[in-house]
């Protein structure tokens, strides 16, 4: 019997989203280096592809949102693309729940860069030179865990580490924000900070000396407020071990 084989066609891109391209610009070359490392063949588009349109989204400008999905679905497809793979969070919300109500067009596949390195880890394909050892807590980011259910993944990277993972009080599901999505940084600093305060509080209670995301925006907004435990954006981990 003739087995027939269907050949994927397409380019994967990488899209860091906007605070990683222009302000944790570190956390981008971090997961250059991861995906290449576990085999992924991706492109960029650097210049040419544009704002998710999640600000656009929680502010209630939908037409905004609409137009600048237009341009990216554009680029998109004019550069092959048929999987996305986000290293934040609120990217990955956007395209996968929004991007569908938004254009009627729109079949790409979305992926959160943490799922494809703890599908790596099954597979084998990440290589690393040693093992961390200690204890971490995680902070489940608001958008890849309500709206992707995406929770187990960082914990078991984080253990394939070398890390005893140890959970906060509100954890998972029932993850506390860190206050600085949703355009409450942007329009209530005051209270974002308060937030974040509160949960670097819950994390201290653990007795962990580190807190872990997989978010650019947790992370930078976190750091910011920390004090007596370190915050850490997991990629950061990562690449050490290669």
């Amino acid at each position: 019997m003739i087995k027939f084989f269907r050949i994927k066609t397409g380019n994967v891109l990488y899209y860091p989203g906007c605070l990683t391209k222009f302000v944790a610009k570190e956390l981008r070359e971090n997961y250059r280096k991861i995906l290449r490392s576990i085999g992924i063949d991706f492109i960029e588009l650097k210049d040419l592809e544009v704002c998710c349109g999640s600000p656009a989204l929680n502010a209630g400008y939908k037409e905004d949102a609409k137009n600048l999905s237009e341009k990216n679905l554009k680029v998109f497809k004019e550069h092959s693309i048929r999987k996305i793979i986000t290293s934040c969070p609120a990217c990955f919300k956007v395209f996968s729940h929004d991007y569908p109500k938004l254009l009627e067009k729109w079949d790409i596949e979305v992926e959160h860069t943490i799922q494809t390195i703890a599908k790596a880890v099954k597979e084998g394909k990440l290589k690393t030179k040693e093992k961390f050892k200690g204890m971490v807590t995680y902070h489940d980011p608001c958008h890849s865990g309500r709206y992707g259910g995406i929770y187990e993944e960082p914990r078991e990277v984080l253990k394939f580490l070398g890390f005893e993972v140890v959970e906060m009080e509100f954890t998972k599901e029932n993850s506390f924000c860190c206050g600085g999505g949703g355009g409450v940084i942007g329009n209530y600093p005051e209270l974002s900070e308060e937030i974040a305060k509160e949960r670097i509080k819950q994390a201290k209670e653990t007795k962990s000396k580190t807190l872990v995301t997989a978010c650019p925006l947790c992370y930078v907004h976190l750091k910011n407020v920390a004090k007596d435990i370190e915050v850490k954006e997991i990629s950061e981990f990562i690449v050490k071990v290669l």
